[in-house]
């Protein structure tokens, strides 16, 4: 029988139920990537991640992510998960990943959570009228550079009119593009939603990769690095966004539900 040691996180949560839910699973060695894919759909988490010890000597450990449907190249919510399983295992104050799309990755402890690094992901101005009828909305559309992916920020003028959101997931999907839909908020700084049907997930709950590119994208705004996040998806996320030169800082607390072991046979 082969068992791999398993753990249900929800990141960016303070609370159980709340963020988003990762599964982390350590290897021992790389297993069959259709076995790694298997293993994602049945979770049915938005993320799996599986970390294996990195006897490259550049980072800590290695790291992957796989939705249900298929390999991704970067997930915040997951990375996060990681270093929280390994720091509270390992009593560290960081950890390193290194993936095989985004570099080197970090995860630090902080007083009430962690932070992680990620690659910022700069945005420009663009007309995308298809992408706004699949949102059903109107707003500014600012598309990634290239390079960075199929990523948009749509800016909306309130809270409101973000929460009321009612995107058609079909429509969307055929844009194959992680749709970051985002506005001034009342309790944090800033909110947002985050759509990404082509991939699997309608309604991501709490998007670390997504802030990487609200991090650049708000610090402009605001006139300041740092600012606090709120994802306004129905499990609700709570985040910190701080921008260091071409890093993206995303901080968030995690709790682990479940720890365990799965089994392949």
């Amino acid at each position: 029988m082969t068992a791999l040691a398993y753990w249900h996180v929800d990141a960016f949560a303070s609370r159980p139920f709340s963020g988003n839910q990762a599964a982390v699973i350590e290897l021992e060695s790389w297993l069959p990537d259709e076995l790694l894919l298997a293993i994602a759909a049945e979770n049915m988490f938005a993320d799996t991640a599986f970390m294996l010890r990195d006897e490259s000597g550049e980072a800590d450990w290695e790291l992957r992510w796989f939705s249900p449907a298929l390999e991704v190249e970067l997930c915040g919510h997951a990375t996060l998960a990681s270093g929280h399983v390994l720091l509270t295992r390992e009593s560290g104050a960081r950890v390193s990943f290194r993936t095989r799309k985004s570099g080197i990755l970090e995860v630090r402890r902080m007083d009430e959570g962690y932070e992680m690094a990620l690659p910022a992901t700069r945005v420009a101005p663009r007309r995308n009228e298809a992408l706004l009828a699949a949102l059903g909305c109107a707003g500014e559309v600012f598309e990634s550079v290239p390079g960075a992916g199929s990523t948009a920020i749509v800016l909306l003028e309130s809270e409101q009119a973000l929460r009321a959101l009612r995107p058609d997931m079909l429509a969307l999907a055929d844009t194959r593009t992680m749709a970051i839909c985002t506005a001034p908020a009342t309790r944090t700084d800033i909110v947002s939603r985050v759509f990404v049907p082509a991939w699997g997930v309608d309604e991501d709950s709490a998007t670390g990769s997504a802030h990487a590119a609200l991090a650049p994208f708000w610090a402009d705004r605001l006139g300041r690095e740092s600012f606090s996040a709120y994802q306004a998806s129905p499990r609700g996320g709570e985040l910190t966004c701080r921008l260091d030169g071409e890093r993206a800082w995303i901080g968030g607390q995690c709790v682990t539900v479940v720890e365990g072991t799965f089994r392949l046979s």
